[in-house]
């Protein structure tokens, strides 16, 4: 156990502040209601997703080579514009030139935070708490986003429109982006201390070692396995909301209020309880995995766990089990936050800590490619089958391909 840091508040306040995106439990809602269907809604997901793993390696190269709170700082930039956009306009054209913005801020912030908060442990000798001390600053990312679920459904319900929450989502933004610029320049690393005419041979050093990852299967992996159910859960994650719709629609409650305001009122509890359960998961990432004789072991087993948990979800919805693929939609939610922390503490044993920026790039890199391959033919699917059997059809295949991505249970750290 450790205790709370000056710097811990900080971080603490980044993810709870990030995840103040209020339309995120509404997306798919939104989009649907602008006329476009679920292949269009895919392929907007996937512009995003390749435009991010693009720039995905340079960027973190520069966070490295430049400073990890500039990246952070380009990143806030670049998503509070997106913002400002999908609230001016409608339309599948603008939409993607927004996600392409979106994808510049992702990119120029993936893997860079996680960075920081692993260099500010390795400064302050905390290393070994990189699991527990990680999972609970996520936390409290996921109690920002179980908050935002709550104030993303009061904005539908007085304003009557979806768009609103792209302006309001701009304000949280701006407060983080002060945030991160007051973090101390120690967490930029150690290239932020060299002078500019050795900037370009410290460039090319970080490329040379951020190449030799590639020759450690162990570092590949682990790198493979978290990008394997990220990209799952990315690219399936949002199929909740019209699971939730649909769900809403055939509740005999509410009756005197439109379908709109009904939908929002369920989909907004719904997703406070996913948010507080998901928040408690990362908060217990570290005794979770103690349960199991390593790792590995535990992030091969939840592997598993997630794949058999979207199965089910879409039997469920194929089948008209409306709240019984809620419920399952719920575990699959708390699991990806359980192994976000022991991910990322795997991995992290796997590379060198000067090029962890670009290291954790790698992973990030890796989930939005797959995301951006599944949310298409997730899309298509849909359209063609229902939302039911394409969520079971993905689900069956994920299964099929765990012995490709199974990490070395031997070569993870005993807990």
């Amino acid at each position: 156990m450790f205790n709370k840091d000056r710097m811990f508040s900080r971080f603490a306040l980044y993810g709870f502040l990030k995840n103040l995106r209020f339309f995120d439990p509404f997306i798919i809602l939104i989009f649907r209601e602008a006329g476009l269907t679920f292949l269009q809604i895919g392929l907007l997901y996937a512009i995003r997703d390749v435009a991010t793993n693009i720039l995905e390696i340079p960027t973190g190269v520069f966070a490295d080579a430049f400073g990890r709170r500039k990246s952070m700082l380009m990143a806030f930039g670049a998503y509070i514009i997106s913002f400002l956009i999908f609230y001016e306009f409608t339309g599948f054209s603008i939409y993607a030139l927004a996600m392409v913005l979106f994808a510049f801020g992702e990119a120029f912030r993936s893997g860079t935070h996680k960075a920081l908060i692993l260099e500010h442990l390795t400064l302050n000798n905390m290393g070994h708490l990189k699991v527990e001390y990680y999972g609970r600053t996520r936390a409290y990312s996921q109690f920002g986003s179980s908050i935002n679920a709550l104030i993303a459904a009061a904005l539908v319900f007085y304003s009557g429109d979806y768009r609103t929450m792209f302006l309001a989502a701009t304000i949280p933004y701006v407060l983080d982006f002060f945030n991160l610029a007051s973090y101390p320049r120690e967490l930029d690393g150690e290239l932020t201390r060299f002078s500019r005419e050795t900037v370009g041979a410290q460039i090319k050093d970080t490329l040379q070692v951020f190449r030799g990852m590639f020759t450690d299967w162990r570092a590949l992996q682990a790198i493979l396995n978290s990008s394997g159910f990220s990209g799952l859960f990315k690219a399936s994650k949002d199929y909740l909301q019209p699971i939730l719709e649909s769900f809403a629609l055939a509740l005999p409650v509410f009756l005197i209020l439109d379908d709109k305001r009904r939908s929002a009122l369920v989909v907004g509890l719904v997703y406070f309880v996913i948010y507080l359960f998901t928040s408690y998961a990362s908060r217990s990432a570290a005794e979770f995995s103690q349960r199991f004789s390593s790792l590995g072991r535990a992030i091969n087993l939840t592997f598993l766990a997630g794949a058999v948990f979207l199965l089910v979800a879409g039997l469920s919805t194929w089948k008209n089990i409306n709240g019984l693929a809620i419920l399952v939609f719920l575990l699959f939610y708390v699991l990806h936050n359980l192994r976000r922390p022991m991910n990322v503490s795997f991995i992290s044993d796997q590379i060198s800590n000067r090029v962890m920026a670009s290291g954790l790039s790698v992973e990030s890199q890796f989930t939005t490619l797959l995301a951006a391959i599944l949310a298409p033919l997730l899309g298509a699917l849909a359209d063609q089958f229902g939302v039911g059997i394409a969520l079971t059809l993905l689900a069956v295949g994920v299964l099929a391909l765990y012995f490709l991505v199974r990490v070395d249970e031997k070569s993870a750290v005993s807990l």
